[in-house]
C-alpha cells in the first residue's frame, strides 16, 4: 500500500505537523497519508471533509503543480476542501500552522447543513 509506505517516509515538516494534529486539537481527528480515490492526502479530517497538503520545494515543479491541481480538483469534486500549507511555514511554526488548520476546519466557507451554495447569478 502506497499510503502505508508514505507514513513511514514522511518529510520533516509533515512529522512536525503530525505531532500537533495527532493530539486531536479541538476534538478534530486527523488521519495522515489517507487515501482518497487514486490520491493520498498528507492529512485529512473526515468529519470536516478537510484535506491538508504540505507543499515543499518539489511542488514548485510544473509537472508536480499539474498533478497537485488534478488531485485538488478530484478531492473538491468528492466533497473535500483542500488546504495547502508550505513546508517552510510548518518548519517556522508548526504549532501556529496547526492552529490555523483547526480554525479553517471550524469555520468553513460553506456549511453543508445549509444545503449547496447558490449558483452563479442566483440569490441566496
Amino acid at each position: 500500500m502506497l499510503a502505508r509506505k508514505l507514513r513511514r517516509t514522511m518529510s520533516v515538516p509533515e512529522r512536525l505537523l503530525w505531532r500537533q494534529l495527532r493530539q486531536r486539537p479541538e476534538g478534530l481527528k486527523f488521519r495522515r497519508q489517507h487515501p482518497i480515490g487514486p490520491y493520498v492526502a498528507d492529512f485529512c479530517c473526515l468529519s470536516h471533509r478537510l484535506v491538508v497538503e504540505v507543499d515543499g520545494m518539489a511542488h514548485d515543479n510544473s509537472d508536480r503543480a499539474a498533478h497537485d491541481e488534478t488531485s485538488r480538483r478530484f478531492m473538491n469534486e468528492n466533497g473535500f476542501r483542500v488546504l495547502r500549507v508550505s513546508a517552510r511555514r510548518v518548519l517556522a511554526d508548526a504549532v501556529g500552522t496547526a492552529e490555523a488548520i483547526v480554525a479553517r476546519a471550524a469555520s468553513p466557507l460553506h456549511r453543508p447543513a445549509d444545503g449547496p451554495p447558490p449558483r452563479s447569478g442566483e440569490e441566496s
